[in-house]
């Protein structure tokens, strides 16, 4: 399983057109996404203070972009995220088509930051 986080808004205009194709994609060549070990640091360092926020669960098997594990290139290096013992992303290279999404949750930011529940797949 791996995680990306995206405005509601965007998420929805996705599942009417029936793919997903962020900025990245376009800017970068790839969709920024992590893993379940990666994911809280990557909301608190990236996405704190912004509202209507989903968090896609991604089922690897059954995306039909090609996923690759790389260093990331990060813009902020004393970012915790970088600290993790995983060093590589997942990024994928191609849209998101979203059958391959197996669960949608909302982010809630608290004064202490984002947090996930235990059962998170």
């Amino acid at each position: 399983m791996i995680y990306h986080i995206v405005k509601r808004d965007a998420w929805h205009e996705a599942q009417r057109r029936g793919i997903y194709r962020p900025a990245s994609l376009a800017a970068e060549g790839f969709i920024h996404c992590s893993t379940r070990a990666q994911i809280l640091s990557v909301a608190n360092d990236f996405y704190r203070g912004q509202a209507d926020l989903l968090l896609l669960s991604i089922d690897e098997c059954r995306l039909k972009s090609e996923l690759r594990w790389e260093t990331p290139a990060h813009p902020q290096p004393e970012s915790a995220a970088l600290t993790l013992s995983e060093a590589s992303f997942p990024h994928l290279y191609g849209p998101l088509n979203p059958d391959a999404v197996v669960e949608i949750l909302a982010l809630v930011e608290t004064d202490d930051g984002y947090t996930f529940p235990d059962d998170l797949p």
